[in-house]
């Protein structure tokens, strides 16, 4: 399987890489337009700051490539946020896959803290008509534990498939077409996390 990693400047991107090393997969990490037009499954991970990922982006018109593509997408942790249509964070109009607004989270008492970091479980939602979840969120189990590190949060919305809830309830995974998000981290989430990465491979 051809597997691609958008490569822009975000942090954090070779936990992936190596994530899915141990998986068997090897990745190719790449900002090529025609090598993620052509790959199999494209992942979109990273942490960093929205305004200037999405500059790099733009620069480079991976913005247009990313919304064009017609393949399973995955965008993990600022990949989710980035597949939004704007952030508070700087203020920047994003991809625009999600009809969602990014939010910065808002501590409403002392030991609300930000950045969210941490382990927390999953609310996943059934969404099918059958009342299974969704087919990225199969077999992990009841109230599965995933790990977060995020300031900005994206709110429930119609393309929610998993809840995590800090300070509010939020946006932990989505759904629309071919592109699936996490706001967690699946390679740093343990057997739980490596499910996911598997079952997006999969699809």
């Amino acid at each position: 399987m051809n597997v691609a990693i958008v490569k822009y400047n975000a942090g954090n991107i070779y936990s992936v890489v190596n994530a899915l090393r141990r998986m068997g997969i090897e990745p190719l990490l790449t900002d090529d337009a025609e090598q993620l037009q052509k790959a199999d499954r494209v992942l979109f991970p990273g942490q960093g700051e929205a305004r200037g990922a999405m500059e790099y982006l733009k620069a480079r018109r991976l913005d247009e490539v990313i919304r064009d593509l017609k393949q399973p997408v995955f965008g993990i942790c600022v990949g989710q946020q980035l597949l939004c249509k704007h952030s508070e964070e700087g203020d920047v109009d994003c991809i625009g896959i999600f009809d969602a607004e990014v939010k910065r989270f808002q501590p409403e008492k002392h030991e609300d803290k930000v950045p969210c970091m941490g382990w927390n479980s999953l609310d996943v939602r059934c969404k099918m008509d059958d009342g299974r979840c969704d087919e990225l969120m199969e077999g992990l189990g009841e109230n599965p534990y995933v790990y977060f590190v995020h300031s900005f949060y994206v709110p429930v919305c119609e393309d929610t498939i998993a809840i995590a809830d800090y300070i509010l309830p939020y946006s932990a995974s989505m759904h629309k077409n071919n592109f699936y998000t996490c706001q967690f981290h699946p390679e740093k989430s343990g057997k739980v996390g490596e499910r996911i990465l598997k079952n997006f491979l999969e699809l």
